[in-house]
């Protein structure tokens, strides 16, 4: 274990969950009173700010984190839980959309607005591909893998402490990604485990922001949402790669003391 990951360990979990209140009441206050408009991506940046002061001594230890990263069976294992992840996303995302159509309620419940489009200004487009490729599988890995996950582990049993943070992970989701997300929450967790290197979740986390960025940008005509053929092939791989996950996750978290 690098000294760089072996600090990321000793990182105070109520001074994490601290700034983390602080950040979301300063949201909250200035977005309420209209001041300025803060958005969640802020938030991310002030965390791996946080971050980048608390392991700053220890910078020098990634260099051979980033190189557990590339052996050959640690990227193989990434790839297929990232392609595997992928098509399950779009099932849940067919699964959902098909649920609020047969029951409408629920979209009202949750004011839920599914595949929005957001705004034209590039830069604020590639600000949010930043966000979402870069800042979020850092800050998310960090606080959820490498804080929440590793003082869980202290209280109960480490099983334990990866479903409870895998949930809490799935919970930051909305309603269409919840179950995938949980899914590929379990499987960050045990990449982590394994490898005891934060370096892998992140590196996958940021390949599969990636390929799903990629695929919305790819689809410009929407096909894999107006193509019966198309929704029928994703979702038979989507049944796959289910099937394909939960057995390994199942396998990995019996072998996990």
């Amino acid at each position: 274990m690098s000294l760089f990951n072996e600090t990321l360990k000793n990182i105070p979990l109520k001074e994490v969950l601290f700034l983390i209140i602080i950040l979301f009441l300063i949201q909250f206050i200035f977005n309420s009173l209209n001041i300025v408009h803060i958005n969640s991506v802020w938030i991310y940046i002030c965390i791996i700010i946080y971050f980048f002061y608390k392991l700053r001594n220890n910078f020098s230890s990634l260099k051979e984190d980033f190189a557990g990263i590339f052996q050959f069976n640690v990227v193989k294992y990434v790839l297929i839980i990232v392609i595997l992840n992928i098509f399950l996303s779009y099932g849940f995302l067919y699964l959902s959309d098909w649920i609020l159509v047969v029951f409408p309620s629920i979209n009202d419940f949750l004011n839920l607005q599914f595949f929005h489009v957001g705004a034209n200004n590039s830069l604020m487009v590639i600000g949010g591909l930043i966000a979402t490729i870069f800042v979020s599988p850092i800050s998310e890995e960090l606080i959820f893998r490498g804080v929440l996950l590793n003082k869980l582990k202290l209280i109960v049993p480490t099983l334990f402490a990866i479903l409870i943070s895998s949930l809490l992970f799935a919970s930051l989701h909305p309603f269409g990604s919840v179950i995938s997300a949980f899914i590929f929450a379990l499987c960050m967790a045990i990449l982590y485990i394994r490898t005891d290197n934060i370096m892998v979740p992140i590196f996958a986390h940021f390949l599969n922001n990636l390929f799903a960025e990629a695929i919305v940008f790819l689809d410009k005509g929407n096909i894999l949402f107006t193509n019966d053929l198309v929704m029928i092939s994703v979702s038979l791989l989507a049944v796959v790669s289910g099937l394909v996950l939960t057995v390994s996750i199942i396998r990995e978290l019996n072998n996990i003391k």
